[in-house]
């Protein structure tokens, strides 16, 4: 295990940092017990921790009332919740074909079942999607404009501040999915526009799986989809309107807090800017390294002045299967990646790789070394040239 290398960082972070598991561990072995329930200390120990939490975050997004910083699983849990709650049969939504399925079931399910009509907007030979296309998409009846910060796939970081300002003007609301850029580039709800932020914990926020969430711009009211218990006015028959409560349900994930706690506390004291800096260069070395493998193809690779990216790269080897490609990359040289069609179908279309099945990703974390790189490289090299010889 301690041989792999890692470069599976878009599914996941790993390793993650210490301050992780022994927060994960001390909260379990100290205080791990349920917050708002009762009033013993350690019940006040655990909700301070929950507290102290949502103010972290609630700063990290750029919001204003913590309260308003909902706990759950994951994104696609959260996108579920902002989908559902504000979208209403009938309406018109705009969306882009770099969703993952976290959104992109949910509007399939809502277009199919309630009448809900979809607009799907393409991205270019770069992997951007330009702001104005998808603004003049929006009409009078438009309700929700649902949108990838940040794909999974080719690491396009989309101009969404644009698009969130007309969405303020129009008074449609902007979900915005943060799972591959929250803790990697600045993710402000003011800035963006956006009304609600879904996002994860276990990727670049360092956190642990299980835990995620999303920011609700104050005056939006996500309709209840869920009802269950909140430890919070118990007599009462009808779920709470109020956030946090509104969409939180059932016992929190308080492990997955305490080390979504550590994890953020981390990248802030790390510097946001500096681990994406040294993940991007990574990216730049690898990328350029995988250019002059003959027989390797690239995905939406190119430098494009004055637009983001994130550290995912992917790619696939002329003649060969993802899969195969992603096998012996594991089996021969103990490198861990990610193949297929990442849950994301529409980029693939797009691309031409679904029918091939995918595509390889490499996706580069803050652990990640020159080493590393340089190895995945030669890597690739080599399965090029076997794949070559066979041909």
């Amino acid at each position: 295990m301690s041989s792999l290398i890692y470069l599976d960082n878009g599914a996941t972070s790993f390793p993650k940092p210490e301050v992780v598991y022994t927060a994960m561990d001390t909260f379990y072995r100290q205080y791990g017990v349920n917050p708002g329930r009762s009033g013993f200390d350690l019940c006040l120990e655990a909700g301070s921790l929950v507290d102290r939490t949502r103010k972290l975050l609630r700063d990290f997004f750029g919001g204003t009332d913590p309260n308003r910083l909902v706990f759950g699983y994951n994104s696609t849990d959260a996108l579920n919740l902002a989908i559902f709650g504000l979208v209403n049969p009938g309406d018109h939504v705009v969306t882009t074909h770099l969703e993952h399925n976290s959104s992109l079931r949910p509007l399939w399910a809502l277009e199919h079942e309630s009448g809900v009509k979809v607009d799907w907007v393409d991205f270019d030979a770069q992997g951007w999607v330009d702001p104005q296309e998808l603004i003049d998409r929006i009409t009078p009846g438009t309700r929700a404009v649902v949108m990838n910060h940040g794909s999974n796939v080719i690491g396009t970081v989309q101009d969404v501040a644009p698009i969130g300002r007309v969405c303020r003007e129009q008074g449609v609301h902007l979900i915005l999915d943060v799972s591959q850029t929250a803790g990697v580039v600045p993710v402000d709800l003011e800035t963006l526009g956006a009304d609600v932020i879904c996002f994860t914990g276990h990727k670049s926020l360092m956190g642990p799986m299980g835990i995620g969430g999303m920011y609700v711009r104050e005056g939006v009211e996500i309709r209840h989809t869920r009802a269950g218990g909140t430890g919070v006015k118990s007599a009462q028959r009808h779920h709470l309107d109020e956030y946090p409560y509104r969409m939180e349900y059932g016992t929190p994930n308080l492990p997955g807090i305490a080390g979504l706690h550590a994890g953020v506390h981390w990248v802030l004291e790390q510097g946001m800017a500096k681990l994406h800096e040294h993940e991007m260069r990574l990216w730049t070395s690898l990328r350029d390294g995988l250019r002059e493998v003959p027989g390797v193809i690239l995905y939406c690779a190119e430098d494009v002045p004055g637009r983001e990216r994130i550290s995912v790269l992917s790619f696939n080897v002329e003649g060969l299967e993802a899969a195969d490609t992603g096998t012996m990359l594991d089996v021969d040289h103990n490198i861990a990646c990610r193949t297929g069609l990442h849950c994301t179908p529409m980029v693939h279309e797009h691309l031409g790789t679904d029918q091939i099945h995918g595509a390889v990703r490499f996706g580069i974390g803050p652990f990640n070394t020159q080493a590393h790189i340089d190895a995945a490289i030669a890597a690739v090299a080599e399965i090029a040239s076997l794949r070559a010889v066979r041909s």
